[in-house]
């Protein structure tokens, strides 16, 4: 039992959930699908999340990010589902000598469909360095090991034009754009942010009562209307989709004296998406890069957070037989069958 719970607790896993049909009726002239095919791929990931804190009375201002690794695994999409499952890859003495030492527990659940899309995720770091080159000098950045920050929260994704734009095609590659093409698309997303510490997180010369917070919590909504296109040339792509909007905020915080203080704030949500590879029918490698960041403000402090995802994949379509050629669906009744 404490094995497993090492094991699950070095790995970092991803699960990427897509439902499609069995058929072809939704194939386009500039979509196609691959509902007799089982896809395969090796993937190098990175997820993090960092922020920063901008005292802007002072205009001191500071970011902290995790001293985590690239993780290594394996992807799959079968059953007419797609998952990835990763495991860390393990930080040198040297980095943990100059960053700092970090823990990170990182979930992430996927579902992709033609024209919507949905993310669950929950992070947990702990272990934070600066990288504030000039604070740096001899090359051990500042440390923090004290700060704690969570992240949870849920995103869904409306494509208006699914017929001209294949959010799939460039982040699961389930289907496959082979015309140039772009939509409007909207999303929307509730989350909940905190971050705790044994001191001011923020260190300036003249303190405000802003900039000796050591306890920051905070729960977001928003919606934010944009724009997604991928380039398709031969069998190259490059695909790109950007959100922002404002974000109604709840927020409490704490300073040094224990004092708590709540407010309530509209500010501001980006939601990024970056994909650029190579697809044939049988193949496919390319990177994408996913990133939400929110933006609050209280007393004096801008406080930004980022949270990321970097994916490296090379993988292979192949021809489904047997029990392969069920959906997700029909798998309890084969299973009974046996």
């Amino acid at each position: 039992m404490r094995f497993l719970v090492i094991l699950l607790g070095l790995c970092l896993p991803a699960f990427t959930v897509c439902y499609s049909q069995n058929t072809d009726p939704h194939d386009t002239t500039d979509i196609r699908s691959y509902p007799d095919h089982f896809f395969l791929w090796p993937v190098l990931k990175e997820r993090s999340l960092n922020f920063a804190v901008r005292d802007l009375k002072t205009k001191e201002s500071v970011r902290y990010k995790p001293n985590n690794s690239f993780s290594l695994g394996m992807g799959a999409y079968v059953f007419d589902v797609a998952f990835e499952i990763t495991f860390a890859i393990p930080v040198n003495d040297r980095n943990r000598e100059i960053y700092g030492r970090s823990t990170a527990r990182d979930l992430q659940v996927n579902a992709l469909g033609r024209r919507w899309g949905a993310d669950l995720y929950t992070q947990r770091y702990s272990g934070f360095y600066s990288d504030d080159p000039f604070v740096a000098g001899g090359g051990r950045y500042p440390q923090r090991a004290d700060i704690t920050a969570r992240n949870t929260g849920l995103t869904g994704i409306y494509v208006f034009s699914p017929q001209h734009y294949s959010l799939r095609s460039a982040f699961n590659f389930s289907e496959r754009q082979l015309v140039s093409g772009g939509s409007f698309m909207i999303t929307a997303t509730l989350n909940g942010f905190k971050m705790v510490a044994d001191s001011a997180v923020l260190d300036t010369d003249e303190l405000m009562s802003g900039s000796e917070f050591r306890k920051l919590r905070y729960t977001t909504f928003s919606v934010a209307p944009g724009y997604a296109y991928t380039f398709v040339r031969n069998n190259m792509f490059i695909s790109g989709a950007l959100m922002a909007g404002p974000a109604h905020n709840w927020i409490h915080y704490q300073n040094e004296d224990s004092q708590g203080k709540n407010d309530i704030r509209f500010n501001t949500f980006a939601s990024l998406r970056l994909g650029v590879g190579y697809t044939t029918d049988s193949f496919f490698t390319g990177l994408n890069f996913v990133q939400q960041s929110r933006m609050v403000k209280f007393d004096d402090i801008r406080f930004t957070n980022n949270s990321s995802t970097f994916r490296l994949f090379v993988g292979f379509r192949f021809r489904e037989f047997g029990i392969l050629k069920k959906g997700i669906g029909d798998l309890p009744r084969e299973l009974m069958l046996l």
